[in-house]
């Protein structure tokens, strides 16, 4: 344990799903955590139950893909723990539809949030870890975004663009002390899978092909994600850059897809 001691990490999106997940785990380790979401109340929710094991963390509102709270937020995280070392863009929405069932208002708010909003993020907070010549920044991509699928057309967009801007950060950033890696899971059990699975004709079906189409049998949970993230965010992946880790029981090895009926 303690992997992660006396650093501080911003992980947005973290009121809930995967985010909050990576969240309790990151305080578990020793980390000083930054739990930022649109909404400030359940992120204090999620900074109680931190704080309450014996962590130690502080809510932080913002819409990321608005450059002034951004910088709010990033500044408030400073004003508590101080310097950030660790910087996880987890935020992300998921419109559903092929392309032309989807609204232009749908790809720019997606874009706005899955897209925009880690490159504001990252962009506010890398001059501090510049400074300290340290850092780790990991970016939630998705395995939408290696294979894509169907009904998900701009979240699948979304998603690959950010393997592609991690690739690039890392090149910038490498003889600077700073990491930055992606990690893309397969399908996980979520409040957004729900969501997604909620809008669907047949619901129980949908979650069938899910655990079917991958080849570990079933989907993946919340902390199975997590573990990677503590990994990358540690100082034993030093040598880690620049890397898109696939956390989705093979599901990109196979590269099945389900179909609509």
């Amino acid at each position: 344990m303690a992997q992660l001691k006396d650093k501080v990490a911003l992980i947005t999106g973290a009121a809930s799903g995967i985010g909050r997940g990576i969240a309790i785990r990151f305080a578990q380790e020793g980390a000083k955590v930054g739990v930022l979401d649109l909404k400030l109340e359940p992120c204090q929710k999620v900074v109680d139950e931190i704080n309450q094991a014996g962590g130690e963390a502080v809510a932080l509102e913002a819409d990321i893909a608005k450059e002034a709270p951004v910088a709010e937020a990033v500044q408030k995280l400073n004003d508590h723990f101080g310097t950030i070392s660790i910087l996880v863009n987890n935020a992300a929405i998921m419109p559903t539809g092929a392309v032309h069932e989807t609204s232009p208002e749908d790809f720019e708010r997606c874009m706005g949030v899955n897209l925009r909003g880690t490159y504001l993020v990252s962009r506010a907070v890398i001059p501090q870890m510049l400074e300290a010549t340290r850092g780790s920044i990991i970016h939630m991509a998705s395995g939408t975004g290696i294979l894509g699928l169907p009904g998900l057309a701009i979240y699948s967009a979304s998603k690959g663009a950010l393997i592609a801007l991690t690739r690039a950060m890392s090149t910038d950033y490498a003889r600077k002390g700073i990491r930055v890696n992606s990690v893309s899971p397969g399908t996980i059990d979520t409040p957004m899978l729900e969501k997604f699975l909620g809008e669907q004709s047949q619901p129980e079906l949908y979650r069938q092909m899910f655990d079917d189409m991958h080849p570990i049998g079933r989907i993946g949970r919340i902390d199975e994600v997590a573990n990677v993230f503590v990994f990358l965010a540690s100082d034993q992946a030093s040598f880690v850059t620049g890397a898109n880790y696939t956390v989705d029981g093979g599901l990109t090895v196979k590269g099945e897809q389900p179909q609509d009926d």
